[in-house]
């Protein structure tokens, strides 16, 4: 869930939801056109900062106890999950994997952990804002709820596949992939081959940061409408007010616990689909 700050009372529900996915920007003014260079969403950047480095920090300190005996939860889950990454790299990715497969781990944990922080309720970090005395007038804690994140990402996925493509093609096999492929090395098809090319490029980048992006903003807005029923609490009868609190518990455990599988599985898809564009990157067509 995203948070706001407390020194301003939203008037009514619109402007209560719509507080909450203001990101805080270094100028502390909400961004106002549409698309803005100059800007930077301080919370973002440090939120996905900040989670990276505690999941290296973790991963560190688990590989730092593993045992060759008889392993701990941790050690047994850890080590499932990277056996299942290195088959799925195997799978998909035919050459050298030294860096493809960490590279894949790493991208899975930072996206659930980045994911995981919808789970923190709403309004906990404005609360901790007005005690703390920081006076932000945004806070959003989701990354990948933020689009400026999950593209930056997905640029980071396109820049590997042109790494990859020329390290492993040489420039002119990459170009002459681009102007032969798929319709054939034929001079006439070359625009068109280069066209297909450039848009197929484009689409894969675009559609891996939006579709993360997408998901986690829907359940965000999920968890601040949920949130709404109980913000309405003083302004109904106590017999109203006392059904939706009660209501706000209910729906927003359901969707928490729906949330698991959001979580983890936007996370997974991210790194298959990262793994994949990889892996097309070594292969020649």
């Amino acid at each position: 869930m995203s948070a706001e700050v407390g020194h301003h009372v939203p008037a009514n529900s619109s402007e209560y939801i719509g507080h909450h996915l203001i990101n805080l920007t270094q100028s502390g003014e909400k961004q106002t056109k549409l698309i803005d260079f100059s800007v930077v969403n301080v919370d973002t950047v440090f939120f996905s900062v900040f989670l990276g480095l505690l999941g290296l920090f973790l991963l560190w300190m688990i590989a730092r106890k593993v045992t060759s005996g008889v392993p701990s939860r941790t050690q047994a889950a850890v080590e499932a999950l990277v056996e299942m990454v290195e088959e799925q790299s195997k799978s998909i990715v035919h050459g050298d994997r030294t860096f493809v497969a960490p590279l894949a781990l790493t991208v899975f944990f930072w996206v659930v952990f980045m994911n995981a922080m919808d789970w923190v309720p709403i309004d906990l970090p404005g609360w901790l804002n007005n005690h703390l005395g920081l006076n932000l007038p945004y806070t959003r804690i989701v990354a990948t709820a933020d689009i400026n994140a999950t593209m930056g990402m997905a640029f980071a996925v396109f820049l590997l596949m042109m790494y990859y493509s020329l390290k492993i093609k040489g420039a002119g096999g990459f170009v002459h992939e681009l102007i032969s492929a798929p319709f054939g090395a034929k001079w006439y098809l070359a625009p068109f081959n280069l066209g297909l090319n450039v848009v197929e490029y484009f689409s894969k980048t675009v559609s891996l940061g939006i579709r993360l992006f997408g998901n986690m903003f829907a359940g965000e807005l999920i968890f601040a409408l949920i949130a709404t029923m109980g913000a309405a609490w003083g302004t109904v009868s106590m017999g109203t007010g006392l059904g939706l609190a009660v209501g706000q518990v209910i729906a927003g455990s359901i969707w928490a616990i729906f949330h698991i599988l959001v979580v983890l599985l936007q996370a997974f898809i991210f790194m298959m689909l990262t793994l994949v564009y990889v892996g097309q990157a070594h292969e020649s067509h």
